[in-house]
C-alpha cells in the first residue's frame, strides 16, 4: 500500500480505505487508487482478506435498466446465486450513472465478485478491480484485456440471420445497429462476414444507428429516404427493430410482403411486437449458469491458492464451461509463469427464432 500510496501521492490510510471497499474516498480518489493499483500489480491475498473482513458472501451485477434481456439475466440470477448461498447485489447504469460508480458502489458494500455488463466509456475500471476480486465481462469481448468474458456468439447469431432471409431470396439486406463501444463493431463485422459467407459482399449496406427505438426508428427514416431501398433490414436489438417497424408501418410500408424485418435479443418485445419479431435468441439462462461458474470457480481458487490459473495443455489453450476452448493468452501484466491469469471465455449460443416479420422478397425487387 505504502508504493501505492507513494504513486498516487495520497495517504497509505486513503489507500486502505479505497483497497478495504470502505466509504469515505471521493470516485475520483478511488478511481487513481485502483488504477494505480492495477499498474503496480498489486493483488491482496483474498483469503486474508476474507478473515479479517468476514466472508458477505455476496456477488454484485452491473447492468443497465433500459436493457430488458440484462434485467432478465439479473432476474435469473438472483434465483441460481441464492441457490448457492450466495445473494446478489445490483448497482443499474444509466444517464448520470456511470460503470465506475456503480463499482465503486459494490466495492463498498464488499462483495466478493463482480459481474458486469458493456461497461461505458472503457474497461478500464473493470481491469483495476480484478486486482482485487474476480471479475466477469458480460456481453462482450476485450480482447486482451484479461478478463473473464460471457458474451453471446454473434457471428453465429448474424450467420443464420442473413442466411434465412437469403433463403427467402433477399439480397439487399441492410444492417441497422449501433457502432458505439464494443458491442456495435463486433455486430456489425459479424453482418460483415455473414454477408460476405453468403456471396453477398458486395451488397453491405450498414446504416449506423443506436440500439434503442429511437435510433432505430432514425434508420428505418434515412433507409425509407432512399430511392432503393433494401427488402430486408438487420437490426442490432430488438429495441431498435420495434422502432424501425413502428416507422414502417406509419409509412404504410407492408411487413414483410415490402421488407423484412429481423432483430436480435428476443426479448420481451419480440413476441409482443404487432409484427411478431423474427430476431436471434440470446439464451439468458445459459448466460446465468456460464457466469455464477465462473465466479465461484474464481473465488475456489482465491481460497485454495492465490493465482492458481486453469490447467493449460500443450497446445496452448485451456478448457472452459463445458469443455469449450478459451483463450489462453497471459493477462497483460501478468508476465507469465506460474501464477499466470488466464482468462476464461465462454460464447453462449445464438439461434434464430423465425416469426412473422420476414417473408419472400417481393417480385421484381
Amino acid at each position: 500500500m505504502k508504493d501505492i500510496a507513494e504513486h498516487v501521492g495520497v495517504s497509505r490510510q486513503l489507500v486502505s480505505l479505497v483497497l478495504r471497499g470502505a466509504e469515505g474516498p471521493s470516485a475520483r480518489s478511488r478511481e487513481r487508487v485502483l488504477a494505480a493499483a492495477a499498474e503496480l500489480g498489486y493483488r491482496p491475498n483474498a483469503s486474508a482478506r476474507l478473515l479479517r473482513q468476514g466472508s458477505t458472501r455476496t456477488l454484485g451485477i452491473v447492468f443497465s435498466l433500459h436493457n430488458s434481456f440484462q434485467a432478465d439475466v439479473v432476474e435469473r440470477l438472483f434465483a441460481r446465486v441464492a441457490a448457492r448461498g450466495y445473494r446478489l447485489a445490483t448497482a443499474p447504469i444509466g444517464p448520470g450513472r456511470s460503470t465506475e460508480t456503480a463499482v465503486g458502489e459494490l466495492m463498498e458494500q464488499r462483495v466478493e465478485a463482480l459481474a458486469v455488463f458493456n461497461p461505458e466509456p472503457g474497461i478500464e475500471v473493470l481491469e483495476a478491480a480484478r486486482r482485487l476480486v474476480p471479475v466477469v465481462l458480460l456481453g462482450e469481448w476485450a480482447d486482451g484485456s484479461g478478463l473473464d468474458t460471457v458474451h453471446v456468439d454473434e457471428t453465429a447469431g448474424l450467420r443464420r440471420a442473413v442466411e434465412h432471409l437469403h433463403r427467402l431470396g433477399h439480397r439487399d439486406i441492410a444492417y441497422l445497429g449501433g457502432l458505439g463501444g464494443r458491442v456495435g463493431p463486433d455486430r456489425a463485422a459479424a453482418y460483415r462476414d455473414a454477408m460476405g459467407a453468403a456471396g453477398l459482399a458486395a451488397h453491405v449496406d450498414v446504416v449506423a444507428s443506436g440500439f434503442d427505438e429511437e435510433a432505430g426508428a432514425e434508420a428505418a427514416r434515412t433507409v425509407l429516404a432512399r430511392p432503393q431501398r433494401p427488402t430486408a433490414l438487420v437490426c442490432g436489438s430488438d429495441h431498435a427493430a420495434a422502432g424501425a417497424l413502428a416507422v414502417l408501418s406509419g409509412a404504410g410500408v407492408r411487413v414483410p410482403e415490402e421488407i423484412s424485418v429481423v432483430g436480435f435479443d428476443d426479448n420481451h418485445l419480440a413476441a409482443l411486437s404487432y409484427h411478431r419479431l423474427t430476431t436471434v435468441h440470446q439464451d439468458a439462462e445459459e448466460m446465468v449458469e456460464a457466469t455464477v461458474e465462473i465466479l465461484l470457480a474464481r473465488l475456489a481458487e482465491a481460497g485454495a491458492s492465490e493465482a492458481s490459473p486453469p490447467a493449460v495443455r500443450a497446445d496452448g489453450t485451456a478448457r472452459g464451461l463445458g469443455g469449450e476452448a478459451v483463450c489462453a493468452e497471459p493477462a497483460p501484466g501478468s508476465g507469465g509463469g506460474a501464477g499466470v491469469h488466464v482468462p476464461r471465455i465462454v460464447a453462449t449460443s445464438a439461434r434464430l427464432v423465425v416469426r412473422d416479420s420476414t417473408g419472400p422478397r417481393a417480385a421484381g425487387r
